[in-house]
């Protein structure tokens, strides 16, 4: 019966830290323009790039650009529509930036080299409302299968941020089960 006891709190222990490293690294990592970059060559479409992705507080939009050519300047949106980067409200030049985003809303960027916004070189991260977790499911002896894509859909290549996220719903299923198996051991044996 102590030996029961002691596997239910092990699983019941692993279950959570499972979860609790997970929350954690949930943050994805998104190179702007997938692996064109942050360019004016080849005509690279930043608005569908954003549209195709699900940005979260915390995530990470990553540029790279050849900073001799480039530059990234966040700026307020009346400074994004008119393509005015007199007052920008941040300017990075590394050609390796990494910017965490830490607030809901609209995050605007272009590159402040004349010429290069107008030409489209500009982007708007908007973080919906949403929340990291998924609501809790209902409590169930198995976890349900994993979700199947109907179908591919052509467009901008996706990063890794996606299928990292998908993972972490994932394993936060499981660790989920685990705690529910591990409770029904436990009055099984009680």
């Amino acid at each position: 019966m102590a030996s029961v006891k002691t596997t239910t709190l092990a699983l019941v222990f692993t279950a959570t830290t499972t979860l609790f490293l997970f929350q954690i690294s949930s943050a994805a990592v998104y190179k702007v323009g997938d692996s064109a970059g942050w360019t004016t060559i080849g005509n690279v479409d930043y608005k569908m790039w954003a549209a195709t992705k699900t940005f979260q507080v915390g995530d990470i939009i990553h540029f790279e650009y050849n900073s001799q050519f480039h530059n990234v300047m966040r700026v307020t949106h009346p400074m994004y529509r008119a393509c005015n980067g007199s007052a920008p409200l941040a300017t990075y030049t590394t050609g390796n930036d990494s910017i965490t985003i830490t607030a809901r809303g609209h995050h605007f960027f272009f590159c402040g080299v004349p010429g290069h916004c107008q030409a489209g070189q500009k982007v708007d991260i908007n973080v919906l409302r949403t929340t990291v977790m998924s609501p809790t499911p209902s409590v169930s002896a198995f976890p349900p299968p994993p979700s199947v894509p109907a179908a591919k859909v052509s467009g901008p290549s996706p990063n890794n941020a996606v299928s990292l996220k998908s993972l972490k719903s994932l394993v936060c299923k499981l660790a989920l089960s685990i705690v529910v198996i591990a409770v029904f051991v436990s009055n099984a044996a009680a």
